[in-house]
């Protein structure tokens, strides 16, 4: 069972999402394909993330993060590993994501930078305060 308090924090400290609201985080991860937990051996919650998709042609994974205390231990890895073997996700043939920071970890999965960035578009507002 997630624990919402916890990831609101660490969703909160990050640069993708700094001071998102817990209502948000439950209100994303309610509407996700799939939603992803890493915890310690004491059950505490340490990592997070989750999947928005068709589960079938298109999946967007988004707001991984592993707690600052327990990066470098392979738990990202094991999160990505998790998501890309999942059953319910085995037909997605076309997977996104956006980083800043971790093009390492994902290029081991065979990730790779857009190969047609210029066909991508977007609408990117404010986030609404909550």
């Amino acid at each position: 069972m997630m624990d919402f308090p916890t990831v609101t924090q660490m969703l909160a400290e990050s640069y993708w999402s700094p001071g998102i609201k817990m209502d948000e985080v439950k209100k994303g991860a309610s509407n996700s394909a799939l939603v992803v937990g890493a915890f310690d051996s004491a059950h505490n919650q340490i990592g997070y993330a989750r999947v928005v998709s068709d589960k079938t042609r298109f999946a967007y994974i988004m707001d991984v993060y592993v707690d600052e205390n327990n990066r470098k231990r392979g738990i990202g890895k094991k999160i990505i590993e998790h998501i890309l073997s999942h059953n319910e996700l085995r037909d997605v043939y076309q997977w996104l994501l956006i980083t800043k920071d971790a093009h390492e970890l994902y290029g081991n999965f065979g990730f790779k930078p857009l190969s047609c960035p210029s066909n991508f578009m977007e609408i990117r507002n404010e986030r609404t305060s909550r």
